[in-house]
């Protein structure tokens, strides 16, 4: 039996009488990397909050580390490596002195201190300014610190809220790549994440969450085997050739989505749906195999989300 890092039964928080999360059931197991993946406002930073502390449980029951918050806080707490959302370094601080200043918060040996961020920097490429304001950093940068100040105190637990939102692809690639590093090592972690290649690239498994709820469960994989067929075809063109499309499809075991000027076709057979298709005046037809986004999408909606 694998050991629960995480045990979640009927989590809500709600503020001011506003449901954020609306009584949701999961569990983290040790060595793995388990992701929330949903739009903004969908609860994934406000359930983050509630597993490392800093928000209190409305109803539920929620054990971390096999400990309930109100008795023991500070020993979980101790156990834990945190990357928040928000860049929170210490501007008046050098990248070095980032890392021994918090080391301080769990009582750290100095030389042991030092050692560990020697370690830190290095894994994370940033050795070579560890002497560097932090105002010099880059995003990406900046948010490898985040991370490698988390692990200064060798956490059972790391928790990454969008650990690469608004990072460049090469930064994003970087950190992913050290985050697998972490997970081979054996570290279990929790993110949050709205980028599905991210949810695919490092989750073990993962939940779908919306308006406080989770809608679905399992390893990106499954996920995708689970809830949609297998092809894609993406139809571009004007409502009323779209709709002779779909007149042709009426006796067709598909799954039909219709988006503005686009038109979805999820089939088992799609390529040969392609080839036998009356395309008429179509603009584009794009062939692809399904993805961890198309389940996102037809779970939470195409819709904008303010």
């Amino acid at each position: 039996m694998r050991e629960k890092v995480i045990e979640a039964r009927g989590l809500t928080k709600t503020y001011n009488g506003n449901p954020a999360v609306r009584g949701i059931d999961f569990d983290v197991y040790s060595g793995e990397c388990f992701g929330f993946l949903g739009p903004n406002g969908a609860g994934k930073t406000t359930t983050m909050r509630m597993i490392y502390g800093f928000s209190p449980v409305t109803a539920g029951d929620l054990t971390v580390l096999g400990m309930h918050f109100d008795p023991d806080l500070r020993r979980i707490k101790a156990r834990l490596g945190v990357v928040p959302q928000e860049d929170n370094l210490d501007e008046d601080l050098n990248v070095l002195q980032n890392l021994l200043v918090y080391s301080r918060y769990f009582d750290m040996k100095s030389d042991i201190a030092r050692a560990r961020a020697q370690e830190e920097l290095e894994f994370w490429q940033l050795w070579e300014r560890r002497n560097s304001p932090i105002r010099e950093l880059s995003g990406g940068m900046k948010r490898r610190l985040l991370i490698g100040r988390a692990m200064m105190n060798r956490p059972d637990l790391l928790i990454l809220d969008e650990p690469t939102t608004g990072l460049d692809p090469q930064a994003r690639h970087l950190v992913w790549q050290k985050l697998r590093q972490l997970r081979k090592q054996g570290t279990t972690m929790v993110l949050t994440t709205h980028y599905m290649d991210e949810a695919s690239q490092l989750c073990d498994r993962l939940v779908i969450m919306n308006d406080g709820k989770i809608l679905a469960e399992g390893a990106p994989s499954e996920l995708v085997k689970t809830h949609v067929p297998t092809q894609v075809l993406e139809v571009h063109g004007e409502p009323g050739f779209l709709k002779d499309i779909q007149d042709q499809l009426k006796s067709a075991d598909v799954l039909l989505e219709e988006v503005g000027d686009s038109l979805y076709i999820y089939s088992n057979d799609a390529d040969s749906l392609r080839q036998r298709l009356d395309w008429g005046c179509c603009s584009e037809v794009i062939y692809r195999l399904s993805s961890l986004e198309d389940v996102f999408l037809r779970l939470t909606g195409r819709a904008l989300l303010e």
